[in-house]
């Protein structure tokens, strides 16, 4: 593999043109680097990574020391590059919710709440069918991670058991990132089709339940007001029930890799010198237990200014078509994706559609609160997720990944970047009515 990493290193080289505002060489995104990020990252001190526990807050000083070594500047208002914020926890105390004239029991709701609720039929209240054969996490999985506004969804009884699932990640308690007037969701388990009439009566208590802390590094452009997002998230599941001894979910994957892109592309973009447009790195906290960094980082900055967003996931492993290439999520809702597959040639490495649209990937990860607000945002990944082993378990370490493919995807995504940030290209916006 080393003579394979040689060989494309030097096509890359040879083959690409280089940045029209740089005159200076590229400098080189070297495996040794990437090895010892996702090293660290993965290691079993991380503990995981989970959001609200001291492992996470370990994993977010270590990013913090990675953007100062490399010398980035700090985001608008912040002292360094820690972009600190709070959660607030919602404990419903009360519910009672009827459908179409009938109460609906306790057992056959799942509620992910941000404050007390009064909902009734003319409510500004969207709601949400999931039928027997429908995809339910391709409904239901942005609609979780705090889609735009409020919704009520009737689940059919033949997700029964997804929705047992739905319940016990529900009687955790919500959370949330505006009290009272954030997003709120009523799942219902029921054979009826139609809401034609509806309440929706939750009382709760609402307390803060911790700090999170996204990291975010600048490198300043000739044009400041053009921003391009490089993100991944650095959480991950943490402590898990054990499996022949080990209880620690590494997230080496999951999204260490991704992480340690873009630590080593803010690197390499730092020594490319002055950019046309402003680059921006953002390692994002709690993307696991509802994409709570991503929808606060959101929430801070003016999503007309997003020229683009390359948010990277899960790149440890070579797709199932081959080595070499990674996929895009939502390909067809703007022309992100063919900009960076006509920057780099196929000989070269391949971005290619997302092989697995029944995940409905594009809406599951961070790039969503901003696709939904018309910025082209997509994740990039390489993972076969439909029969990956080691996906959210305990085997998710370093041992189990491809460091070639993991360098060489970092490389093929820096130089695809390259005409979006020299200004030679400018995604079309997505259209947020394209989205559920």
């Amino acid at each position: 593999m080393r003579h394979t990493t040689r060989y494309l290193t030097l096509l890359l080289t040879l083959t690409l043109p280089a940045l029209g505002a740089c005159a200076r060489p590229r400098p080189e995104i070297d495996q040794a680097s990437v090895t010892r990020i996702l090293t660290t990252l993965s290691s079993d001190e991380m503990e995981g990574r989970r959001a609200f526990t001291p492992a996470a807050t370990k994993a977010a000083e270590f990013i913090n020391g990675e953007f100062a070594a490399i010398g980035l500047d700090h985001f608008d208002g912040l002292k360094d590059y820690l972009e600190d914020f709070p959660v607030y926890g919602v404990a419903v105390d009360s519910q009672e919710v009827t459908l179409n004239g009938r109460a609906v029991p306790d057992d056959r709701v799942a509620l992910f709440v941000s404050g007390p609720l009064h909902w009734t039929g003319d409510s500004a209240v969207r709601v949400l069918t999931v039928g027997p054969d429908d995809n339910p996490m391709e409904i239901l999985g942005p609609v979780i991670m705090g889609g735009e506004g409020s919704t009520l969804v009737l689940l059919d009884p033949a997700h029964a058991q997804l929705f047992q699932g739905l319940r016990r990640y529900a009687a955790r308690g919500s959370q949330t990132l505006q009290p009272g007037a954030g997003a709120s969701t009523a799942v219902i388990l029921t054979d009826e089709s139609r809401a034609l009439a509806y309440t929706v009566d939750v009382a709760s208590t609402v307390s803060e339940t911790g700090r999170l802390a996204n990291v975010v590094g600048v490198i300043p452009g000739r044009r400041a007001s053009e921003l391009v997002l490089f993100t991944a998230h650095y959480d991950h599941i943490g402590i898990v029930r054990p499996v022949d001894g080990d209880s620690i979910a590494n997230g080496a994957n999951d999204d260490a890799s991704g992480t340690t892109a873009v630590i080593a592309l803010a690197r390499y973009f730092k020594a490319l010198g002055h950019p046309e447009r402003t680059l921006v790195f953002v390692a994002f906290a709690a993307e696991e237990i509802g994409g709570y960094g991503s929808r606060y980082f959101a929430s801070q900055v003016n999503a007309d200014s997003i020229v683009a967003m390359f948010n990277i996931e899960m790149i440890g492993k070579q797709a199932a078509e081959g080595p070499h290439r990674a996929w895009i999520t939502g390909f067809d809702k703007s022309d992100f994706g063919s900009i960076l597959a006509g920057a780099v040639p196929d000989s070269v490495f391949t971005f290619y559609a997302d092989p697995y649209p029944d995940q409905g990937l594009f809406e599951r990860s961070d790039n969503a609160v901003f696709a939904r607000l018309g910025v082209p945002a997509h994740s990039i990944s390489s993972t076969p997720i439909d029969v990956d082993q080691d996906y959210h378990h305990v085997t998710d370490e370093i041992g189990t990944l491809d460091l070639d493919h993991v360098t060489n995807t970092i490389r093929a995504i820096a130089r695809a970047a390259e005409p979006i940030v020299s200004g030679e290209a400018t995604p079309t916006r997505i259209d947020p009515s394209s989205l559920r």
